[in-house]
């Protein structure tokens, strides 16, 4: 899958500067997003993760009205015209790097060349 141009993002919302507390408090972990890149079926998606537990990540999930379908592994895939409505629902935009570092960090990430074992 190849990123998306600038053209296909231009609703995008951009990364906040600085991070900003969930609506539910500090003491849970964070669900990010980042901002939408891949283009497929007519649309361009981003990803959905959270930086404490699969359980957290399903729970907001649900919450969103996100289908099962949508989940791979580590993270759920959303359309980029979802974004601003998760970000209303608690999540935090970061960029696509600090989405990743952070969830490296949590040690939910399912690194590539393990994906196809664990399908």
């Amino acid at each position: 899958m190849q990123k998306a141009t600038l053209q296909g993002r231009q609703n995008a919302i951009p990364p906040p500067e600085s991070h900003t507390s969930p609506p539910w408090g500090e003491d849970e972990g964070v669900i990010l997003i980042d901002p939408p890149l891949w283009p497929r079926h007519g649309t361009v998606w981003g990803h959905v993760v959270s930086d404490e537990s699969l359980d957290e990540l399903h729970a907001f999930a649900r919450r969103a009205g996100m289908p099962e379908r949508g989940f791979d592994l580590d993270h759920y895939d959303y359309p980029i015209e979802r974004q601003a409505e998760l970000v209303d629902l608690g999540a935090t935009l970061v960029g696509a790097h600090e989405l990743t570092r952070r969830l490296i960090a949590s040690g939910l990430r399912v690194r590539a060349r393990d994906r196809t074992r664990k399908r």
